[in-house]
């Protein structure tokens, strides 16, 4: 458990009971001031800036029970943690009904006082923290959907309240998964066009020997089975925001006949002679590297430039993991409204292990991952035990054997796992440990192949510069480094 520091006050009328509680915190870091009297005791509690008080059940102007009573009537998010040396099992459960966190009898160890003091303290830091992050998600959601406080999802905000009241199309890559969907909403929803319809279109869940009649429209009679004319996804967001994902897949020759709608604004339905005026705002999306594909012949160089009029870089969730306790939060709340649960929060352990992943699937993935915590979690929060076994190892030593599993281990039986939980997690282990060892290798030896030029790296690999540079920042990897 990571160590607070806090401002302990501690309320009993007998000195010996005080100093000794103020020596063994002190030790701990804590600042500690006591007084003898339950009166002013409760009165310091009320007015003044502790962070945790230790209170007395037997006093004799007033007793442990009501001095808690308004400790908590005052201040509710204040620990308070009930010591005595009466202590029977009746008083213990009505402390804690009446909101003490725990109760230590006396005489009790330095060890037992310590361990209490910073349960209470790990206790209402994930409070504050859990009130923190709600209070933020109330303001984010007031204003754009994007959640996240990183400086990348800061300098994505700025780009699309600045770029989102033009007509400019926008292309956005990233990783599936990396929200690219909600950013184009973001930008509809803060553009003139707001009160008008944003309709999304996944290219690649179309057919593609369907996709035009499904982009343009088309009229009866166009093809076999068009028993009636259906207008197409441009008519249909007419006046509004039309958001293309996964604009790689379009073949070479729908590409041109977007270009030229793009181009005049006029579109031709699928077997009409009639051409049709739209005003739409495109928006497109992809998860490869477009110019690449323009170099490969694979997309046409002059709707490349068209699209790519305000590209924004999306980054990963890995890259931008200071994001992942905002977005956890916002999910478990999100899960918690459809899901009845008592879970509340994360522990700190639970927390560092997400921050800790390396999230391929993206905040997809995370929000999958909370709602299984949210339905499965026994308690009200999710510990690190709750988590699954290959996020529960990340961050744990890694697995030191190069050769595969089974060469020279185990020979002598000293490392074989002995128990069932205990194989998981060395099978998880080992898992993350060969997938770093070949994504590093991965990264070098594209870096050789070009001269170390990372640019260059990038494209040869068929990955944006930005996530191949991800991955050597992962590694450590500076341009320099020869060595694999």
């Amino acid at each position: 458990m990571e160590k607070t520091t806090a401002k302990v006050l501690v309320i009993d009328d007998e000195p010996s009971v005080c100093i000794s509680c103020q020596k063994i915190l002190r030790e701990e870091g804590h600042v500690v001031e006591y007084v003898l009297s339950g009166i002013e005791g409760v009165r310091r509690a009320v007015a003044g800036n502790h962070d945790l008080v230790l209170l007395d059940l037997k006093m004799p102007d007033v007793s442990g029970l009501e001095a808690l009573e308004q400790i908590r009537r005052e201040r509710p998010e204040l620990p308070v943690i009930i010591i005595t040396g009466y202590a029977t099992i009746q008083t213990s459960i009505e402390a804690v009904r009446k909101g003490a966190f725990d109760y230590i009898p006396k005489p009790f160890t330095p060890e037992e006082l310590s361990l209490a003091v910073q349960k209470a303290l790990e206790d209402r830091r994930l409070r504050s923290e859990n009130e923190y992050l709600k209070q933020e998600l109330t303001a984010l959601r007031q204003g754009t959907p994007i959640l996240g406080r990183s400086k990348a999802i800061e300098d994505i905000i700025r780009q699309i309240l600045k770029v989102a009241p033009t007509d400019f199309t926008v292309t956005l890559y990233g990783e599936s998964g990396t929200g690219k969907e909600l950013l184009a909403q973001a930008l509809h929803r803060h553009s003139r066009r707001a009160d008008k319809p944003f309709v999304a279109v996944d290219l690649s869940a179309l057919s593609p020997t369907l996709l035009e009649s499904e982009l343009f429209g088309h009229v009866r009679g166009a093809f076999t089975g068009a028993t009636h004319g259906r207008p197409g996804y441009f008519s249909i967001a007419h006046g509004g925001t039309l958001f293309l994902d996964e604009v790689a897949n379009i073949n070479l020759e729908l590409q041109g006949k977007l270009l030229r709608v793009l181009e005049t604004r006029r579109l031709r339905p699928v077997g009409s002679e009639r051409e049709q005026e739209i005003d739409v705002r495109v928006i497109t999306a992809t998860n490869r590297d477009l110019f690449q594909l323009v170099e490969e012949g694979k997309f046409r160089e002059d709707l490349y430039y068209r699209f790519n009029v305000i590209p924004i870089i999306v980054p990963a969730l890995r890259e931008r993991s200071e994001d992942i306790p905002i977005l956890a939060h916002h999910f478990l709340e999100q899960a918690r409204q459809s899901t009845p649960t008592p879970v509340r929060g994360f522990s700190g352990e639970a927390m560092a292990r997400l921050m800790a992943w390396h999230w391929p699937g993206n905040v997809r993935e995370l929000r999958n991952i909370v709602e299984r915590l949210v339905a499965t979690a026994d308690g009200d929060v999710i510990r690190l035990e709750h988590l699954p076994p290959e996020i529960r190892g990340a961050g744990g030593a890694p697995v030191a054997a190069e050769s595969a599993p089974g060469d020279g281990d185990g020979g002598d039986g000293d490392d074989v796992p002995e128990t069932a939980e205990e194989l998981k997690r060395r099978k998880a282990r080992l898992r993350q440990s060969v997938s770093d060892r070949l994504e590093r290798r991965f990264v070098l030896r594209a870096l050789e192949r070009s001269g170390w030029n990372v640019t260059k790296a990038a494209q040869s690999v068929g990955m944006q510069r930005p996530n191949f540079h991800a991955l050597m920042r992962k590694f450590g990897i500076r341009a320099r480094d020869v060595d694999a």
